[in-house]
């Protein structure tokens, strides 16, 4: 089994950035897929971006492309998602995945984890 820990969100103000990470355990992540969803009141869970095990590939939404950049340390089993230029509509409930076979984990994952919270103010 793994376990996804989210940390880094939080309050800002339009504008700002934010630093998430994703630290994984149970086992090495290093060949999963890894990506963000996040999950807004009201509103279904949305695909943010993902990462290839290798970290080679990267794909975007296209409403957090040019704004949102995801990278990951295997040696620290973790996933970041270096957020700028964040809009109020970006708040919601941030939520790691990751999946040991999917190239890309924007239409599967096995695993998610807790979600942190990300408030934009405008």
């Amino acid at each position: 089994q793994v376990q996804l820990v989210e940390s880094g969100g939080g309050l800002v103000q339009a504008g700002g950035s934010l630093r998430l990470s994703c630290t994984a355990s149970g086992r090495t992540v290093s060949t999963y897929a890894m990506g963000w969803f996040r999950q807004a009141p009201g509103k279904e869970r949305e695909f943010v971006s993902g990462i290839s095990g290798s970290g080679s590939s990267t794909s975007y939404a296209d409403y957090v492309k040019g704004r949102f950049t995801i990278s990951r340390d295997n040696a620290k089993n973790t996933v970041y998602l270096q957020m700028n230029s964040l809009k109020a509509e970006d708040t919601a409930v941030y939520y790691c995945v990751a999946d040991p076979y999917a190239f890309s984990v924007a239409r599967t994952y096995s695993y998610r984890g807790q979600g942190t919270q990300v408030t934009v103010s405008s």
